[in-house]
């Protein structure tokens, strides 16, 4: 049974079918899907949702289906971890890390939007998807793709780490490497989509795609114990994330599931690509496109392009937004994985890192409840803590050079 009733643009609210369209011909705003809430307040309820399996599908009615999942169907609910160690050393009370760093298939937040979206792919009847991606997005789509049958094109920049090279060409896709930023693919990319008629995940395909990341949230709300937590910090790159985690939470209490949705939304960039953040320092809503100069190329997209709604959903849930240098962001990864034995990628660095910072500036209380948003895997970006993490000595394999090097306390340390 869908819930779906089409599309609507988010500035003119001009209706427009199921189809393979993101931008509005009337006023060229985004599309979004539109949903038969009060349906879905009928047929909805905590048990439901309970009995189902513990996947991102066990929201399948607030996500943009007209029938049931086809790619993906294991994706979702990861660990929100209780994060006591690292709550006690940044001085706080209730602190928990959401981490899809071990999410299904490729251990990141993109599984979610790229089961949405090539679920939505099949549905319109489309052989072929294909993404421009900063790295995991790609893996994802190469991945999930294999498994639905479909054939994949990945466009993304030739400097990428090479775990998220890798990640991506060993599943056998076709992937092309671009010289430039991830602006200038994305340019490509929705050329592409009109001459080849492909899906692409994160163009064409962009409405349907973007809600699988409102599953995040959801999990967030049911991990509680049916409440919203009072501050979300979220890694940006275009800015989408955010936006959903904040739509997800306002679903449940639309839907009874939960009494309240006061949740303040804090973003968080890399300094070196910080077009959001620096607008909502500044105090305005008008995005600078800048060229991106981080080692968080994950959220390396100097021209985002929800940067304006994102700021929106920060300013109405009373949030902000910051960011850090690369060096801050590497002592954020390290500063997780020494705390709560989570490794994350500089996405994740630049999480905890905002998250330290922000509590430094009193712009979020030390005595209310706090979530990290952690959203890939560090073994997918080693080459940016390769150096900065301790060599281990070697010794021959007997125990008197091993009590000499205690007794020197040589042993590897971070």
């Amino acid at each position: 049974m869908s819930f779906v009733k089409g599309l609507k643009c988010r500035e003119c609210e001009k209706d427009y079918p199921k189809e393979a369209l993101h931008v509005c011909s009337h006023c060229f705003g985004p599309l979004e899907v539109d949903y038969e809430y009060e349906r879905i307040k009928k047929e909805l309820s905590r048990e439901k949702i309970k009995s189902r399996g513990k996947t991102m599908w066990r929201y399948r009615e607030l996500l943009p289906l007209d029938g049931e999942p086809t790619v993906g169907t294991q994706v979702g609910f990861t660990p929100l971890v209780k994060a006591n160690n690292l709550a006690k050393k940044l001085g706080v009370d209730e602190l928990y890390v959401k981490n899809d760093s071990v999410n299904y298939p490729t251990y990141s937040f993109k599984d979610r939007v790229v089961s949405a979206a090539l679920s939505k792919a099949k549905e319109l009847g489309f052989k072929t998807v294909a993404c421009a991606t900063t790295g995991n997005l790609g893996n994802s789509v190469a991945a999930q793709a294999v498994q639905g049958n479909l054939e994949s094109y990945i466009f993304m920049p030739a400097n990428l780490e090479q775990g998220k090279v890798i990640g991506t060409s060993i599943y056998g896709t076709n992937i092309i490497g671009i010289n430039g930023n991830y602006d200038g693919v994305n340019r490509m990319c929705s050329e592409i989509a009109d001459k080849y008629g492909w899906a692409f995940a994160n163009i064409n395909l962009r409405p349907y795609y973007a809600e699988g990341s409102k599953t995040y949230g959801h999990e967030i709300v049911e991990q509680l114990g049916w409440k919203a937590p009072k501050h979300v910090i979220v890694p940006m790159a275009g800015g989408s994330l955010i936006i959903k985690i904040g739509k997800a939470i306002k679903e449940m209490a639309k839907l009874g599931l939960i009494d309240d949705s006061n949740t303040s939304l804090y973003g968080a960039q890399a300094s070196g690509s910080s077009p959001i953040s620096t607008a909502v320092k500044n105090g305005s809503d008008v995005i600078k496109p800048v060229i991106p100069d981080t080692i968080a190329h994950s959220i390396a997209i100097g021209n985002p392009a929800d940067g304006y709604y994102s700021i929106k959903a920060i300013h109405e849930s009373g949030g902000w937004a910051e960011d850090v240098s690369d060096e801050e962001l590497i002592e954020g990864i390290k500063l997780l994985a020494s705390t709560e034995g989570i490794f994350t990628e500089t996405a994740g660095g630049v999480a905890v890192a905002v998250t330290k910072k922000l509590l430094e500036q009193e712009r979020i209380p030390r005595d209310e409840s706090i979530v990290i948003s952690i959203t890939g895997n560090g073994l997918k970006t080693l080459e940016a803590v390769m150096d900065k993490v301790g060599k281990p000595p070697i010794i021959e394999a007997n125990i008197e050079e091993f009590n000499a090097l205690m007794e020197k306390k040589e042993v590897c340390t971070a």
